[in-house]
């Protein structure tokens, strides 16, 4: 049977309860109808003004609202903990071991530069050239062709092999492609815990091999004015999950034995332990924000401020946006045809701003 199929709806993000319990019940995304022809995604936000256009828009407003949904089903679940696998999520973690296995056939070589190892470009080289198949064999036979979207968001979501740099922009690309599974049907809202504690767990995993083997740059400054160098969304999800529990407070990242024994099981400890096995020297001096959010008294108030800071120093930067593709499944600006239908709904104002933000982003290219 093919993907459920419907309307696209504008979704109003909402801010979530300040206690959220583990059963938060599931929210399926709003099913797009399938796309007649589906293309490479492309570098569309071209100025901070076309960026300030599309964190307005409702796209960027759905896009938000799944990932508080996705976090929201992690909430007091350990990375240990049994979640249900569905079949193409299944086929995903074999696509991300495939990843990893081939770095076993690429080794780093000797060069001078102690940063950023020029294998690198033969294990991205590899991944980019196989991506679209690599993608095709999570989606049924009608979607085939989206693989050519869903390809680049995993070659994007490897770093860049020109500059052999990794950061946030390129974790943002991995989430983009589980977005749009999402958005297609392959996966659906009982997916959500797997998505988080399995595929994205394996996804930074695979990632920590990579930087340990070919030690990439960077990209940008300090991972781009975030928390950590190369990656923040385990530290958003990690917080979820110890969420409404007292035991661990945020200060518990200082205890390094303590940080080893439960880093198996929440993903927030496992960043911290990767950060002390990559830097030497004060934890305050190499990671002040997280030294600071370790102040925080508890798990609620980071988790809601992660959600907060990842949009304005990630999603609201332009050094980063500016590399953030868009197709036909996560497209913007949204086609006309689609503000066209909106009107007839019973939501006018928010047809209104969409049909206005189309108008005002065709515009300024």
């Amino acid at each position: 049977s093919g993907p459920r199929t419907g309307q696209i709806k504008p979704v109003e993000a909402q801010p979530g309860p300040s206690v959220m319990t583990s059963d938060v019940p599931p929210e399926e995304v709003d099913f797009i109808e399938t796309p007649k022809g589906f293309r490479t995604p492309t570098k569309d936000i071209k100025s901070q003004a076309e960026l300030d256009l599309f964190l307005r828009s409702n796209a960027a407003t759905e896009f938000i609202q799944w990932l508080r949904n996705i976090n929201n089903q992690v909430i007091g679940k350990k990375l240990s903990d049994e979640v249900t696998i569905s079949p193409n999520v299944e086929k995903m973690l074999a696509v991300l071991q495939e990843l990893k296995d081939w770095l076993k056939e690429v080794p780093p070589i000797e060069q001078p530069m102690r940063y950023g190892n020029k294998a690198y470009r033969t294990w991205h080289k590899k991944v980019k050239d196989n991506a679209r198949n690599l993608m095709a064999r999570i989606l049924p036979a009608e979607l085939e062709e989206a693989s050519v979207e869903f390809g680049v968001y995993l070659f994007e979501s490897i770093g860049n092999a020109t500059r052999i740099d990794y950061g946030t922009g390129h974790e943002l690309a991995f989430v983009q492609l589980l977005y749009c599974g999402a958005r297609v049907g392959v996966f659906t809202a009982d997916d959500a815990p797997a998505l988080v504690l399995r595929v994205f767990d394996s996804y930074i995993n695979l990632m920590r091999a990579v930087q340990r083997q070919y030690l990439l740059e960077p990209a940008g400054s300090h991972g781009v004015w975030s928390l950590d160098d190369y990656q923040f969304l385990p530290f958003y999800f990690g917080a979820a999950q110890l969420r409404n529990q007292q035991d661990m407070l945020p200060s518990c990242i200082h205890d390094k034995h303590l940080i080893k024994d439960l880093k198996k099981d929440y993903m927030y400890f496992a960043a911290i332990d990767f950060i002390n096995q990559m830097k030497t020297g004060p934890f305050g001096e190499h990671s002040p924000i997280l030294n600071d959010i370790s102040g925080v008294k508890t798990w609620d108030k980071v988790n809601t401020g992660m959600l907060k800071m990842w949009r304005a120093e990630v999603l609201s930067k332009f050094p980063v946006m500016q590399h953030f593709r868009l197709g036909t499944i996560f497209q913007w600006p949204e086609p006309e045809n689609d503000s066209k239908t909106t009107t007839t709904s019973s939501n006018s104002t928010t047809t209104t701003t969409t049909t206005t933000t189309t108008t005002e982003a065709k515009s300024t290219k």
